[in-house]
């Protein structure tokens, strides 16, 4: 039996828990609930404009509404142009059964579009609301103003869960186009309704004098009058609320009546360029590490879930942080809250006391070229180091961490698991943050990244403007779903982040990715000749995604070998260095990994 689904499309983020909870007293014993939130931009502006009032609704949902088990998915915030457009496309594709929305009478809205559009345009019965506060106490006198029909089943639902304790007036508007509701058998088969009202004229005259002693109104809503022209029903619920003061609640059954559809003349198709995709992603999946600093939260979806986490830690030589960063994640979210199920360390033969620290922290370590180095060989970099770690570690998700970070700090971790935690579609997170650069023993706010602002980025938004919302590409600290990740080439030194976002994109859809903010990243910044060894291997990697793309040859003719200045007090010459990233196949085509995930 297909469940019934009530959506509820909320405006505004006061009394959040209340929308709930009343929501879900319409929801039967095997319904599922679904809760979006309407973020609308202005016309002409970037719907990226809209990230921060996303994070305000997300925000105001982790606070207030989220204890609320009945909601079936994770809680949307929906950003647009007129939100209401793509609402009205997803209560179709869901086979949503009920709306309930937030109801603005003084513009007669709802997100942003008239009454009279959403009743046209929504196929599945409606119920709006103005003043949420009053329709959640223990007992309410509930009036109900319906002609009978199609109304009757959705406004005796509504008016009941209204009442609580209470009771109901049906407040009967005689239509003489109808045949008459059975009154008496109405009443006995709602036990809530103690009284019936029958009137064929002075109908608003009616509803206000009954409306003293009742505490909301529930009225039905048709389509006929928007056929001819006119709207009669709206002219009365709105002399209704300006003459009782009473909170109104308008219903209205699906397919009520049968007419030729025509969207009205604001429905056009929402704007689906490149560019605006990419402003949507960013304002929707941009996340801060504060939305998720709440372990307790993210152990029980983990657990719900049924997933395990793993922590790889790259290192070279990063014996004066280490024991920091190991101790900073290992201790609370793995010691004293099982977040974490396992750190290890991918070491790259350091010279210093980097792997005996580590050791000396119980974690388990690992040198890179000894994994795997029979069936495969070994390369040098990062990239190899993270592409190896995959055969060591066992868990569904796996999050990447640098380990030359002075500021560590937990949010490290839970703010890359926390998204995808939290929504299932996600793939992939990439860490962003302030990176401070070190000029004469002072620390200048926003001065790192050069590498990320002069290559990285100019080059995405050239030839993978898809990708133009990531704010820290070559950032070290991410997290993915092994399922991902194993399907993923790894390039082997500094081009692995560019060539694992490239691949994400190709392989999944940019929806699948998103970022959040870690605040900010202290570290040892590179000197000049590193970045431009570390830039020469990125150009690299992008050349070989666009021979792949294009069918085109660029790196074959290229040099790979890269002339490096040295001018020292007593050298002055060209020094060349052969920098190229060697391209490891997915981690799911090695037989021996093959072998393991059986």
């Amino acid at each position: 039996m297909t469940a019934y689904n009530v959506m509820l499309v909320l405006s505004s983020k006061v009394n959040l828990s209340e929308w709930i909870a009343f929501a879900a007293r319409l929801l039967p014993a095997d319904g599922q609930l679904y809760v979006r939130a309407l973020v609308t931009v202005e016309a002409g502006k970037s719907l990226s404009e809209g990230a921060l009032v996303v994070r305000e609704w997300r925000d105001a949902f982790r606070l207030h509404a989220l204890a609320h088990r009945e909601i079936h998915d994770e809680v949307q915030v929906v950003v647009e142009h007129q939100p209401f457009q793509l609402i009205i496309q997803e209560i179709r594709d869901r086979e949503i059964n009920l709306l309930v929305a937030e109801w603005n009478p003084a513009n007669s809205g709802v997100g942003g579009v008239l009454v009279d559009d959403l009743l046209a345009l929504s196929r599945c019965d409606i119920v709006l609301v103005a003043g949420i506060q009053q329709l959640l106490g223990e007992s309410n006198q509930v009036l109900l103003s319906l002609r009978g029909g199609p109304n009757l089943s959705i406004g005796t639902q509504v008016a009941t869960a209204i009442a609580g304790q209470g009771s109901v007036t049906l407040f009967h508007a005689v239509d003489n186009r109808r045949t008459a509701p059975d009154l008496e058998s109405i009443m006995r088969t709602v036990p809530k309704i103690n009284r019936t009202v029958s009137a064929v004229a002075g109908i608003t005259e009616g509803i206000v004098r009954e409306s003293a002693v009742h505490d909301i109104i529930v009225m039905g809503m048709g389509l006929q009058q928007f056929r001819q022209g006119k709207s009669t029903s709206r002219t009365v619920f709105q002399q209704v609320l300006e003459r009782s003061h009473k909170p109104i609640v308008l219903v209205r059954a699906a397919q009520q009546e049968t007419w030729d559809f025509h969207p009205p003349h604001f429905f056009s198709k929402p704007d689906d360029s490149l560019s605006t995709r990419v402003d949507r992603w960013f304002a929707q999946n941009t996340f801060h590490s504060s939305e998720f600093d709440d372990i307790h939260r993210l152990l029980a979806l983990k657990e719900k879930q049924g997933l395990t986490i793993s922590v790889a830690l790259p290192t070279l030589n990063e014996g004066a942080t280490i024991e920091n960063v190991i101790k900073t994640i290992k201790t609370p979210l793995m010691d004293d809250l099982p977040l974490i199920d396992e750190i290890v360390l991918i070491d790259s033969r350091s010279t210093d006391r980097t792997v005996e620290i580590a050791q000396s922290c119980g974690i388990p370590t690992y040198t890179h070229q000894e994994i795997l180095a029979d069936e495969v060989g070994t390369y040098s970099g990062k990239g190899e180091a993270l592409w190896k770690s995959l055969y060591v570690t066992r868990g569904d998700i796996i999050v990447w961490v640098d380990t030359d970070i002075t500021n560590i700090h937990p949010r490290f971790i839970y703010g890359l698991l926390g998204p995808l935690l939290k929504y299932p579609r996600l793939q992939y997170v990439k860490g962003f943050y302030t990176r401070p650069l070190e000029v004469g023993g002072k620390l200048q706010a926003y001065g790192g990244g050069r590498v990320t602002e002069l290559v990285a980025r100019p080059l995405l938004n050239l030839f993978y403007p898809e990708l133009s919302g990531i704010i820290q590409p070559l950032s070290g600290e991410y997290a993915g779903r092994r399922q991902a990740l194993e399907q993923l080439p790894f390039f082997s030194g500094y081009g692995v982040e560019t060539g694992m976002l490239i691949d994400l994109l190709d392989r999944f859809t940019l929806d699948n990715i998103a970022q959040c903010d870690l605040e900010t990243r202290i570290h040892h910044n590179q000197p000049l000749v590193n970045l431009s060894k570390m830039s020469f291997a990125i150009l690299q990697v992008f050349f070989t995604r666009l021979e792949s793309r294009y069918g085109s040859e660029f790196l074959s003719p290229a040099n790979r070998s890269m002339k490096l200045i040295v001018q020292e007090a007593d050298r002055f010459a060209l020094d060349i260095a052969e920098i190229g990233d060697y391209e490891r196949p997915p981690m799911l085509n090695i037989p021996p990994y093959q072998q393991k995930a059986k």
